[in-house]
């Protein structure tokens, strides 16, 4: 993409993004209890990329739609991000997301779960808002879209207590708790402008190798990424023990003695803050920095080549923007 039109899609977004924190930041005021809202408030403001209402509106574009038409599904799929991120905060007991106290240590675990559960349903709501066609398959499309965060967050967690987990394996467990996500909002933005099958699958592809790309790089920004505009403590994973792409691909390709050094982090549960630069520095002499990179451009040309059978317009070439964009960033 040339830089001029790199240039005006942006512009695009983040003109975009302004005004969807404006109607995020007004939802739920006057609702009652505020015992009850004022969670949900307080999460839904905790900003961010607002990546998967993006998807939304951009892929309603691309099939001839506008952002008006699909504003209530965006935030939809928003309300659901929100809702799987306050749980998983709970299951992992972590206490900072994205720089503010989370839900569950700001107030308790019953007033995060109650809230969670109420994004969820939430979400059903504003869907419907926009549904006026196919309401079977696109309730579907989405249901399924929670499943898999479901499922994949159980693999997540599963992961943490084996000893040995393969690279397919970590693949099928960020599909589910990231890429499909991403793959339902392209595909329900899609079917509620009534697309083709054709249509709806190519952007369904597009979402997942997207969001595969979008995981890989967050597990690769953990040890590259600068903390000040990454939003996290750099080498997290490792201190918390996670089996990410990166550690894993290391396993792979470590000697004996330095598979030893990985099985103790295993068993230990992860390091200590000192020895972060320690293994940043055995990633990048083993090349799994390259391979993780290598990676993120695999599957950001596999999205990009899955919108070739699109037609020619805006939304087709804001989404163009996004893999572009996002396979470029730092934060």
């Amino acid at each position: 993409m040339k830089d001029q039109a790199f240039v005006k899609y942006r512009k695009v977004y983040l003109s975009e993004l302004k005004s969807f924190e404006n109607v995020i930041s007004k939802l739920f005021i006057n609702d009652e209890p505020r015992s009850l809202y004022e969670p949900c408030s307080y999460t839904i403001q905790s900003g961010g990329k607002r990546i998967r209402p993006f998807l939304v509106l951009f892929s309603a574009k691309a099939m001839g739609g506008k952002f008006s038409d699909v504003y209530n599904a965006a935030i939809a799929v928003e309300l659901l991000h929100n809702f799987t991120l306050v749980h998983d905060d709970i299951m992992d007991n972590s206490s900072k997301r994205r720089g503010r106290a989370t839900l569950h240590k700001k107030y308790d675990n019953n007033v995060a779960i109650l809230t969670g559960d109420n994004l969820n349903a939430l979400a059903y709501e504003y869907l419907l808002k926009d549904v006026k066609n196919n309401a079977k398959g696109i309730l579907s499309t989405f249901t399924q879209g929670i499943i898999e965060v479901c499922e994949g967050q159980s693999l997540d967690k599963e992961f943490e207590s084996r000893r040995t987990v393969s690279i397919t394996e970590y693949k099928t467990m960020i599909y589910k708790k990231t890429a499909a996500l991403a793959e339902m909002c392209c595909s329900v933005g899609a079917q509620l402008m009534n697309a083709n099958v054709k249509h709806v699958k190519a952007l369904a592809n597009y979402g997942k190798n997207l969001g595969m790309a979008f995981q890989i790089q967050d597990d690769l920004l953990d040890i590259i990424g600068k903390e000040n505009e990454f939003g996290k403590k750099i080498g997290s994973d490792l201190i918390e023990g996670k089996k990410t792409y990166l550690f894993l691909r290391a396993l792979e390709k470590a000697n004996k003695d330095e598979k030893k050094l990985f099985y103790i982090v295993i068993k230990n549960k992860g390091i200590q803050q000192n020895e972060v630069e320690r293994f940043k520095r055995l990633y990048e002499k083993l090349g799994v920095i390259e391979d993780a990179k290598k990676e993120i451009v695999h599957y950001t040309n596999i999205a990009l080549k899955n919108l070739s059978a699109l037609p020619d317009n805006e939304g087709k070439n804001m989404l163009v923007w996004l893999a572009n964009s996002l396979i470029n960033r730092t934060t």
